[in-house]
């Protein structure tokens, strides 16, 4: 471990094993326990003590800054990894252009305070008692721990001190950056806005992508200019929300595509109320910083106390959109996921709440078990209705005891039931609501957020209940330890259904209580961490009305999220695609419900419904009760196929072929598993016009040497297309497929019949 703080000491901190040697002795670094994104494989940064950079090799990426002659620490180059030789330093500040555009706000520093003559967007505004809002940081001193590097900022007459932390994953270069605030002074501040990082790019002409949404409609990938001006994606819900999701992908030009161009992409760890802003200045110079949103925020720091942000990834890829999305895959199931490596593949799902809603009982959730298990269904999950007064949306949420009237001995004949039919048990929970007409309301109306005197305003029925309070925290953790404690349950669909509104917390004196942005989403970690200690063997699925809770932080401690309510088949094309741009397939459920759709009253054949489902993980929510004997061996039939296929679509790499984006009539793709034995190609029509045939289909990520030989799932392929053919000739003459009318699917197994 080095700590320097002078350049004879920095430079021997540059006299330590080869690179080599600390790549093998590298492991998982400390991140913020905030975050709960813990395990990262790092590449040793390195110093060089002569020209004072710093330089990141990680993937085919290097990241290096450097301090300047006025002591910032500035981005020095970002993207394709160079020679070990190619010189990166000295860092120049950038030369003052006129009176209004002094240099500070021109030079691309790494973390910038709001004082001096800045003018940019800071990364940290804040504020002490004596009214001094002036900070400036510069560079202190370094340290390198076991991959991680800490870089201390400091405005020692301000009393402040900025610890930037830096990780790099070696496989995929996506490197971590986070930040320590600390009051060094000897009297109190508040920090008004606190960035986890804010990422420079290289002077150019740029263009933006980042994800949209509403209820029922997530995940729409948009596409803008970077002009001069900013662009504001944002939360301020007290969650992660579905308008905007904390992702962001840039390229050069507008000409980049799935395939070709240089990508720059980053995704903010946090599920609370988050700001990513876009800015490019007069130069043309683009910078990126993400972190809590400032909106209603203030943090108050007494002498010697700290505030941590959460961890903002980023990373770069030549190679288009489709190769960033794919090492944010690699990334999340490796590194942020929990077990990584070792997770289990998600296993085929049966939830109840289509067929049942409230109306659950012991009795008819035993006959849909029968039903899930004889269709080769894994898990079991009862939704909403098991517990409390819960005969509607409208009460009993809080009261987390099982309803007897409705499970007269409990739940543990069901759970038996289900166990006995090969099948893991689950059940929903939504912990951190509660209505007003609960026992747990009645017994504790100031556990919600409110504001004394003031309107508390519903949603669904319900309030939210205050997780920053420490009562509060530890009464959930109980509820829930002892619901797994007393039933032998392995899953939990946790889920969040309405955003904050009035977020007092009048416990706490008035300049305290705006901590609650932070406090109450760290006690959600804590929360899940607890758990997960307690119960090793329990999964947990992320949902939050749909996709309004998915982020890299709820992430690190859930085994899958929910991405929308909407499971309308087609729709679920668009909302699927927009996911796959940030966030991996092995985390994306996706359900085969009823038909017509509940959400737009369209039909579609059980084919279309499974097909467009199998590109996640795999879920069903019908009511089984209603499908004739035909359905139910289609059904059988489907789920038997895709447990040949799961590991390939949870897993392996994906490529988008076919955008259903902006209500495109087509979608198709294609997944390759890891070891390139098998890839699964899905493909789409939702509606026929003028005619027109499919498009040809060239298949991506193939051995071009290797031969592979294609056995159809669903669909039909034309004639004379050869049985096995090299994977140079699927991937440059390509699948045709012959599809005629609305809502028309395929999918197709491609397996290598031999090494070269």
């Amino acid at each position: 471990m080095a700590a320097c703080r002078s350049d004879e000491e920095e430079e021997l901190a540059v006299n330590r094993p080869s690179p080599i040697v600390r790549l093998l002795i590298a492991f998982a670094s400390c991140v913020l326990a905030a975050t709960a994104v813990a395990r990262t494989e790092n590449a040793t940064p390195r110093y060089d003590a002569a020209h004072r950079v710093f330089r990141i090799d990680a993937g085919d990426v290097t990241y290096a800054m450097g301090v300047n002659a006025d002591g910032f620490l500035q981005t020095l180059y970002w993207g394709a990894r160079l020679a070990p030789d190619d010189p990166l330093g000295p860092a120049v500040p950038a030369a003052e252009r006129s009176s209004f555009d002094p240099a500070g706000s021109l030079t691309p520093q790494e973390y910038a305070g709001w004082g001096g003559a800045m003018t940019a967007t800071p990364a940290l505004k804040l504020r002490l008692d004596d009214g001094n809002r002036d900070v400036v940081l510069r560079y202190d001193s370094y340290r390198i721990d076991k991959g991680t590097l800490s870089i201390r900022l400091r405005d020692a007459q301000a009393g402040v001190a900025v610890d930037l932390r830096y990780t790099a994953d070696a496989a995929t270069g996506v490197v971590g950056r986070s930040a320590r605030i600390e009051n060094t002074g000897a009297q109190a501040l508040t920090i008004d806005a606190a960035a986890a990082a804010t990422w420079n790019l290289p002077r150019g002409d740029y263009s933006l992508r980042y994800l949209t949404g509403t209820w029922a409609g997530e995940w729409h990938l948009q596409t803008r200019a970077v002009t001069p001006g900013a662009t504001v994606l944002e939360s301020r819900r007290g969650s992660t929300g579905d308008e905007n999701n904390p992702w962001f992908a840039i390229g050069r030009g507008d000409a980049w595509n799935e395939e070709h161009g240089d990508v720059w992409f980053g995704a903010l760890a946090w599920s609370g109320s988050w700001r990513i802003q876009v800015d490019e200045d007069i130069l043309g110079q683009v910078r990126v910083t993400g972190g809590y949103n400032p909106f209603d925020f203030a943090y108050r720091l007494p002498p010697g106390q700290a505030l941590e942000t959460p961890v903002f990834y980023a990373g770069y890829t030549g190679q288009g959109i489709g190769a960033a999305s794919r090492l944010l895959h690699r990334f999340e199931r490796e590194r942020v996921l929990p077990g990584g490596t070792a997770a289990k593949l998600r296993p085929v799902l049966y939830n109840s709440w289509e067929a049942t809603e409230f109306k659950v009982d012991e009795a008819g959730q035993e006959r849909l078990a029968e039903k899930a298990a004889a269709l080769g269904v894994e898990r079991f999950v009862v939704d909403d209705g098991w517990f409390g007064a819960r005969d509607n949306d409208h009460a009993g949420l809080g009261d987390w005891v099982v309803n007897r009237r409705k499970f007269p001995n409990g739940l543990k004949p069901l759970i038996d039931k289900v166990h006995g039919l090969g099948m893991s048990f689950g059940l929903w929970v939504e912990p951190e609501m509660v209505n007003p007409d609960s026992d747990l309301y009645r017994a504790h109306p100031d556990w919600v957020l409110h504001f004394p005197g003031r309107q508390r305003s519903e949603g669904r029925h319900q309030l939210v209940l205050n997780l920053a309070r420490e009562d509060v925290k530890a009464h959930v953790l109980a509820v829930l330890d002892g619901l797994l404690k007393d039933n032998d349950i392995q899953f939990l669909k946790w889920d969040y259904n309405r955003n904050w509104s009035e977020p007092g917390w009048p416990q706490m004196s008035p300049d305290e209580q705006q901590k609650v942005y932070v406090a109450y989403v760290r006690n959600l970690y804590d929360i899940l961490r607890e758990l997960r200690a307690r119960h090793p063997g329990v999964e947990i699925e992320s949902c939050s009305g749909g996709g309004a809770r998915v982020d890299l932080g709820i992430m690190a401690l859930t085994d899958e999220v929910w991405p929308s309510d909407n499971t309308d088949p087609s729709d679920r094309l668009s909302i699927q695609d927009g996911f796959s741009y940030a966030y991996a397939p092995a985390t994306m459920m996706a359900w085969v419900t009823g038909s017509p759709n509940w959400v737009n009253a369209r039909s579609s054949s059980l084919d279309f419904r499974f097909l467009s489902a199998m590109q996640g993980g795999l879920g069903i929510g019908a009511n089984l009760l209603e499908w004739s004997p035909a359905e139910e061996a289609t059904a059988r039939n489907y789920v038997a196929a895709y447990k040949t296929i799961r590991a390939t679509v949870q897993r392996g790499a994906l490529y988008r072929l076919l955008s259903p984006q902006d209500r495109a009539p087509w979608s198709a793709t294609e997944s390759v598993a890891g070891d390139g034995k098998q890839a699964v190609l899905f493909a789409f029509q939702r509606q026929g016009e003028e005619a027109r045939p499919f498009p040809t289909l060239r298949l991506r990520g193939l051995d071009e040497k290797a031969r592979y030989r294609y056995r159809v799932i669903h669909g039909q392929v034309a004639a004379g297309t050869p049985d096995v053919a090299s994977g140079a000739y699927w991937m440059q003459r390509g699948l045709d497929l012959v599809m005629k009318g609305d809502l028309q699917a395929a999918g197709v197994i491609f397996e290598r019949t031999d090494a070269r």
